[in-house]
């Protein structure tokens, strides 16, 4: 705290010249009503300098109507950093391998601060799953009201919703604290080929979900299923991601694969590059360990939203990723089945 006397003076005298410091000499001199000054933030200038800004309080100091909050000059930015904050709204695979468990090491790969909203728990390793239990609709509500109402988020990224109503409490959810940057992966089927959502869910996942994604993150089978025709071409699926994207997302990109195409290319149409289609081409990657490779993948593009970065930048950033994952992942391996992907393949030592 900073009294009236010598000290604020003084404390006056080391500021950086320029608007803060004759704001606050101003009122310094004109105000005589203050009770006592206190700092409320610390900034720095581009030259290192730093300077503060202030709570003035007036002789009544418990009303905190009459606070004064100064704030610096243009050239001076917050020591302090903010976090890029990213949500799953996923599953949890109980083998840490797909899932909210995959969400989560990307995110944090990836330099974004994750957070996750359970909507269900797989009984799941890399050979398959064997149970799926899931969370009452309106438990889902209150972790996103808890998540969101307090902390918020710069991205969302949509996996599991096993059933209906699940889909309906997110969508509210997303609605109600106007979510801009979602990305919406619709997971049908895991890696093993195990059923992973109801059938009278797809219906509610199309008229309720579609709409508020800015990308949509299908595998080729989820796109037949959304659509309910069948993909064997390049071109068929170009014409369904188009199709998709007709259904309200601003972006769509179908992961691909064989038989549909060769190696690892990805479909990719946005409605802002003039309609027109794009491939994400990498060269094959030959492994077994490809368990959480779509939820990677989706992740990834969250993550990069949350980095303000563009659509397109943020899917081709993500392509980089889950390639380099895919690599550095083939190296390992993980009990009897398909195993995961290396999520931190940029942080740890390679073996």
């Amino acid at each position: 705290m900073w009294e009236r006397d010598g000290a604020f003076c003084k404390h006056l005298e080391t500021l950086p010249k320029g608007p803060l410091r004759v704001l606050l000499s101003n009122i310094y001199e004109t105000n005589s009503s203050y009770k006592w000054i206190a700092p409320a933030a610390f900034f720095s200038d581009n030259e290192g300098r730093s300077a503060a800004a202030l709570k003035v309080f007036t002789d009544n100091e418990n009303s905190q109507n009459s606070v004064l909050l100064l704030q610096p000059s243009d050239s001076m930015k917050p020591v302090s950093s903010q976090y890029l904050r990213a949500l799953t709204i996923a599953g949890s695979d109980s083998g840490g391998g797909a899932g909210i468990q995959a969400d989560l090491k990307t995110f944090s790969a990836l330099g974004c601060y994750g957070m996750s909203v359970i909507t269900a728990l797989t009984a799941q390793n890399t050979q398959g799953v064997s149970g799926i239990h899931d969370v009452p609709a309106d438990f889902v509500t209150a972790q996103l009201d808890a998540v969101l109402g307090d902390i918020g988020a710069d991205a969302v990224k949509i996996g599991m919703l096993h059933n209906p109503e699940t889909i309906r409490a997110v969508a509210k959810g997303l609605r109600r604290f106007d979510v801009q940057r979602v990305v919406l992966d619709p997971v049908m089927f895991a890696k093993s080929g195990d059923r992973l959502i109801q059938d009278e869910a797809v219906a509610a996942l199309k008229s309720e979900l579609l709409p508020l994604a800015t990308l949509l993150t299908p595998n080729f089978k989820e796109a037949e299923a959304l659509l309910e025709m069948n993909i064997d071409s390049a071109e068929a699926m170009e014409d369904a991601a188009r199709q998709l994207a007709a259904l309200g997302p601003q972006a769509v990109v179908i992961k691909g694969g064989p038989p549909v195409t060769v190696g690892g290319d990805d479909c990719f149409f946005h409605n802002d590059d003039a309609g027109s289609v794009q491939w994400l081409n990498h060269a094959y990657v030959d492994t077994h360990n490809v368990h959480g490779t779509g939820c990677t993948f989706s992740s990834a593009m969250a993550a990069y939203l949350a980095r303000s970065e563009s659509v397109s930048d943020a899917v081709r950033h993500a392509k980089d990723y889950i390639s380099g994952a895919l690599e550095s992942g083939a190296l390992y391996r993980l009990g009897h089945g398909k195993g995961p992907v290396a999520h931190f393949f940029q942080l740890w030592p390679q073996r």
